[in-house]
């Protein structure tokens, strides 16, 4: 007897994989008449279609799939912010290096500074500047 059909109808009907569907074998013959989704579902109520348990840790941990593309633009954000300030706070600190009102030696311990996200914007730059000359 050939219940492929039935089977592949009550997998697409319960949404599982065709291997987890178990026919009772004395109840063949009320499974080689059912017609409709509805003589299916019928059959699972009175236990003649039995669907087996999944194998491996699926059944353990049901697996989540982590979403990469939103941590990765965090990250790139945070990255750009970055590269945006140390670039515009260098820049004003060579700036005052060529004409001569930072010395070289301070320019690169705030340079240093600079590297270490110790000042949160250029304004913040012009206060701890500010109170160095004095």
């Amino acid at each position: 007897m050939n219940l492929r059909k039935k089977k592949a109808m009550a997998s697409r009907l319960l949404g599982i994989g065709k291997e987890r569907i178990v026919f009772v074998p004395s109840r063949n013959n009320e499974i080689k008449e059912a017609i409709t989704k509805q003589d299916i579902r019928d059959l699972i109520m009175d236990k003649a279609i039995i669907i087996r348990d999944i194998k491996g840790r699926r059944k353990v941990r049901k697996r989540r799939k982590k979403s990469v593309g939103n941590v990765r633009k965090t990250l790139n954000k945070r990255k750009q912010n970055y590269v945006r300030l140390t670039r515009k706070l260098r820049g004003y600190v060579r700036e005052l290096k060529n004409q001569g009102i930072l010395p070289k030696e301070e320019a690169d311990k705030i340079r240093k500074k600079i590297r270490n996200s110790e000042f949160k914007s250029k304004s913040n730059l012009k206060e701890y500047l500010g109170g160095l000359k004095e």
